[in-house]
């Protein structure tokens, strides 16, 4: 490891989902565990980046071999003692252990760290796997496979590990558990133990790794959807469809997950949580400090309303995390906010969030029209669609959405905060989209005057 460290170091620097640009690495490994791939070994480390403000946890999978890689010069990462050292997930052999592990629900004591694979279905044999291309956080490893329920399976390998369930995993799994349609199957995953001196007990777990099915080919809602509006094709079934989909969604996690009631705890967390945004929001975004105090009045307003149960949901629903196949809408990518932790992603919360990020995202496809060098006016076509995914989540689960308007609007407030520092450090061109969402619900929930 000595001497392929300056290697790797320079490797990570590189990759997308190294979380610290334009640093350093500074790595220290923490635990690894071992494979015997018959012609290679694959060594998977956890290590720390200390050249970060605040460490970060990476997994990086190696492969080590005594011969070159056939076609692996893109994944290559230096060499030492004869040995060529490759990005694991690009390695066939590796992909397949991966796949294995979590099939054989293997248990690996590595050096201080222990890996322990889960089944929920066994996918198959591999064929042949590939690397998904564009991917930032994460590496995806699609697989052909044969003998199993489906033909296509993906992997998700978490490159930043974090300690605590990761929703993605734990979420889809109850919803395959439950026989839910709009999901891909869940295959299995992949979990560890480390150790980690600064946690009670001195030890952490977190997931490394998951499976489920692949599914090729398909247009997610955002393209389908922006289609639409800028043809002007009518949208309203589709958007029924979705909030059926997503009103199925939330009421199968409800019954394998179980649900909370909103005490006065749990609606003090949920709104120090959108007040610590606002103040975040505040500081990076003048125009959001100018509607500071009505937003406060809408928070101050809701923490006094009836709030329902709380349970799992998608915690990041958007019209991107919808696929449009054969079998209706499908729903993927269950992590939750990626600036929200770990833990904070996990929790029951109201159902209600997931219905504003989706009425946000219809608000966006027309907010995107509207920046188009030829813009379209798309407010009408939104304004049919928000209310056709209403209309259809009411139908689906018996909850009047629109008698909780007040408590609806904070949470859609909340998004609508957060798009805004995304777009104020990303693309502050849009940022317009969503400071007008915040002018007009801050406006429109506002408190009447005594």
């Amino acid at each position: 490891m000595s001497d392929v460290a300056p290697s790797l170091a320079g490797w990570m620097a590189r990759q997308r989902w190294y979380a610290t640009k334009g640093r350093t690495p500074s790595l220290r490994v923490i635990g690894s565990y071992e494979a015997d791939l018959g012609d290679a070994l694959a060594l998977t480390l956890l290590i720390i980046d200390d050249g970060a403000d605040k460490p970060v946890l990476y997994q990086v999978p190696l492969v080590s071999r005594s011969a070159p890689l056939p076609g692996g010069d893109a994944a290559f990462i230096g060499s030492a003692d004869g040995r060529y050292l490759y990005d694991g997930p690009h390695d066939p052999a590796y992909a397949a252990e991966l796949l294995r592990t979590m099939t054989d629900q293997a248990r690996i004591d590595g050096a201080d760290v222990v890996v322990e694979g889960t089944r929920i279905v066994d996918p198959g044999r591999v064929r042949r796997s590939r690397v998904l291309s564009g991917e930032q956080s994460n590496t995806s490893i699609i697989y052909d496979v044969e003998g199993g329920p489906v033909e296509h399976v993906i992997a998700k390998v978490f490159r930043v590990l974090h300690h605590g369930d990761n929703p993605d995993v734990t979420t889809q799994a109850s919803l395959t558990r439950g026989g839910s349609t709009h999901i891909p199957s869940s295959f299995g995953s992949l979990r560890a133990t480390w150790s980690d001196v600064g946690r009670e007990g001195g030890t952490a777990t977190g997931h490394l790794a998951f499976s489920q099915e692949f599914l090729p080919g398909l247009d997610d809602a955002w393209r389908v959807a922006l289609g639409a509006a800028a043809a002007g094709t009518d949208f309203t079934a589709e958007a029924h469809d979705l909030g059926v989909a997503v009103a199925e969604i939330h009421a199968t996690l409800a019954a394998d997950l179980g649900t909370v009631a909103a005490g006065t705890d749990e609606v003090a967390g949920a709104l120090a949580s959108m007040r610590r945004r606002i103040t975040t929001a505040a500081r990076e975004v003048p125009e959001i400090a100018e509607h500071a105090a009505a937003i406060g009045a809408v928070y101050d307003a809701a923490e006094h309303l009836a709030w329902p149960d709380l349970q799992r949901i998608h915690g990041d629903l958007h019209l991107g995390q919808a696929l449009l196949s054969e079998r209706g809408w499908m729903l993927i990518d269950f992590e939750g906010e990626p600036l929200r932790p770990m833990p904070e992603r996990s929790r029951a919360d109201l159902p209600i969030r997931d219905i504003a990020g989706m009425l946000r995202s219809f608000d966006y496809v027309a907010g995107s029209l509207a920046h188009e060098s030829e813009p379209v006016d798309a407010s009408g076509w939104a304004h049919d669609a928000r209310r056709a995914f209403v209309d259809g989540y009411i139908a689906s689960s018996g909850f009047d959405v629109r008698a909780s308007r007040a408590l609806l609007d904070a949470f859609e407030i909340d998004k609508a905060v957060y798009e805004a520092i995304y777009e104020s450090r990303n693309r502050p061109d849009w940022l317009g989209i969503p400071l007008a969402a915040v002018a007009r619900l801050a406006a429109r929930s506002a408190p009447a005057a005594d």
